[in-house]
């Protein structure tokens, strides 16, 4: 009797939750249970995306935000391709077909397409609407690549945008940055803070206006002026206007905005979001909305042997909604729940593969934590924060308790929103310790003290740090790895007494980052009690 051919498994992606996926799935890969094709558009190991900025400034290495290596897992007999796109899923022969010409069978194909950066509707930029009758028009040529940008026009999402950004700030250069979300201000900071010129440009009151009410926005925006970043506020963009250098170059020159602003500059950084890589499901006839629709075990609700996950899944479950009817909700676009679904993924193939049981479904992701991470700024929110201390009460509905406290001149502020003591949102401006409190009490569903002036005293300027691990050993140190303190604990304990040892360890700090200083400050703690790891000890 012959052995059961192996499931064939192609994997379309090779990002962060593309190599996740491949890595967990490996071990019925080398038993010989799974045949797995990974296909990535880019040509080297897949990276961390969320830390290009950070390379572009010279704050990290490329090496040090690698997340695989290509070449262990062609080792242990996955079939990996770089540097190549499938452009086109046939369903009924279950094949996906390449731009090199070749087409690769599957039983199951998992989607990991990830994200691109949107490109606003601007004068002078070119984009493309990836709707079916366009994709159809295009073919081929328009399935997993991006819209060419005018030379001096950059996003912030791959190393060759690192490489444009890193010579405009070691230049010194005037970077406009438009859009005031997370990640540009992330970028603005770092580039102000390497010696360049900054503006930020956006359409709102003040930044982060998804994240924060209007209080902390505002002490945000205080912060960010004091970092030498010009804030336009009320600014919608309209277009660019472009010169022509010596050499017959046309470049970026300045952007122009509806209230009639001209902002020059050297480089335009759009920071505008990102949405979905899902064309090559469009193509395909898959059910596409925010992203590829799939069902709560990531499904889609086309094709059975089809999968999503990570930045171009959008989940739904599918409960006999109208193929007309418009969906709710998106994508997470964070990467945490991405590893999450790659995980739980890879584990209920290889429960199907071996014949075990596994959970029924993805476990519930909870309201994620924003973290504005730069040096000297903290801003901080989570949960539902859009509630105000004289809300009136509606009908027999009792509005939530509301505490707040700010102090505008010195850059701090703090709103907490509770039921019953339970805290359901905050928004935290200068403040770190108490917005990592407030972090921890948030992510386990903690009731705050009854006198909420305590937090306020954490970041007391005589007070002194708090020593011991934040929370206990079961707080979740690390949300994007859900890696906790007691396991960070223990791998100090192991040896591991740096924070980037920590995370080829755990994991832990490689994702967004946000992490780092709860982790250093673990670190200092155990050092602080036991001066070595006691592995080093035995070493020594």
């Amino acid at each position: 009797m012959h052995p059961p051919r192996p499931v064939r498994v192609v994997l379309v992606g090779f990002g962060p939750v593309g190599a996740r996926f491949a890595e967990e799935l490996l071990p019925e890969v080398v038993a010989g249970r799974v045949d797995l094709t990974v296909v990535g558009a880019e040509s080297g190991d897949p990276y961390n995306r969320v830390l290009v900025a950070e390379l572009a400034v010279g704050l990290t290495e490329k090496d040090d935000i690698v997340l695989a290596d290509s070449d262990e897992l062609r080792g242990s007999g996955v079939d990996v391709r770089t540097g190549v796109r499938v452009v086109a899923i046939d369903r009924e022969a279950r094949t996906v077909l390449l731009d090199d010409g070749t087409d690769v069978e599957y039983d199951r194909l998992v989607l990991a397409t990830g994200a691109r950066a949107n490109i606003p509707t601007l004068s002078g930029v070119a984009r493309t609407i990836r709707d079916s009758s366009t994709l159809g028009r295009l073919g081929h040529a328009a399935i997993g690549t991006d819209d060419a940008l005018p030379t001096g026009v950059t996003v912030v999402r791959d190393l060759a945008d690192a490489e444009t950004i890193g010579r405009a700030v070691a230049a010194k250069q005037h970077i406009v940055v438009l859009g005031a979300g997370v990640l540009g201000l992330e970028f603005a900071l770092l580039a102000a803070r390497h010696g360049a010129t900054v503006s930020v440009v956006h359409t709102g009151a003040f930044p982060m206006p998804r994240n924060l009410d209007r209080g902390g926005g505002s002490v945000l925006s205080r912060a960010l002026r004091a970092r030498g970043i010009t804030l336009l506020a009320h600014s919608p963009a309209e277009g660019i206007a472009v010169h022509t250098e010596d050499d017959g170059t046309t470049r970026f020159d300045a952007l122009y905005t509806a209230d009639g602003k001209h902002i020059h500059g050297d480089l335009l950084v759009l920071s505008c979001g990102v949405g979905a890589r899902a064309e090559l499901a469009v193509t395909a006839g898959l059910r596409t909305e925010a992203g590829i629709v799939v069902d709560r075990d990531l499904r889609s609700w086309t094709d059975s042997r089809i999968y999503a996950i990570g930045d171009c899944a959008h989940i739904v479950e599918n409960d006999g909604q109208t193929d007309t009817a418009r969906l709710g909700g998106a994508p997470a676009g964070l990467i945490g729940p991405g590893w999450r679904q790659a995980e739980w993924l890879a584990a209920r193939f290889a429960a199907d593969v071996t014949g075990t049981e596994h959970s029924d479904a993805p476990p519930a992701e909870r309201a994620s934590v924003v973290m504005l991470k730069g040096e000297g700024i903290d801003a901080v929110s989570a949960g539902a924060i859009s509630a105000e201390p004289w809300d009136p009460r509606i009908g027999d509905v009792e509005p939530p308790n509301v505490a707040l406290w700010a102090d505008p001149e010195h850059g701090r502020y703090v709103k907490m929103v509770t039921r019953d003591g339970v805290l359901e949102g905050f928004v935290s401006v200068g403040m770190p310790r108490a917005s990592a409190e407030l972090t921890m009490l948030f992510e386990r569903g903690g009731e705050l003290p009854s006198d909420r002036s305590l937090l306020l005293r954490l970041d007391a300027p005589d007070e002194p740090v708090a020593s011991g691990t934040p929370a206990g050993p079961e707080a979740i140190i690390c949300t994007c790895n859900a890696v906790t303190a007691g396991t960070i604990s223990d791998a100090w304990h192991a040896g591991n007494t740096t924070v980037a040892c920590i995370g080829k360890a755990t994991r832990a700090g490689t994702g967004c980052g946000g992490c780092k200083d709860r982790i250093e400050r673990i670190i200092a703690d155990r050092e602080a009690t036991l001066g070595t790891p006691p592995a080093l000890e035995v070493t020594a």
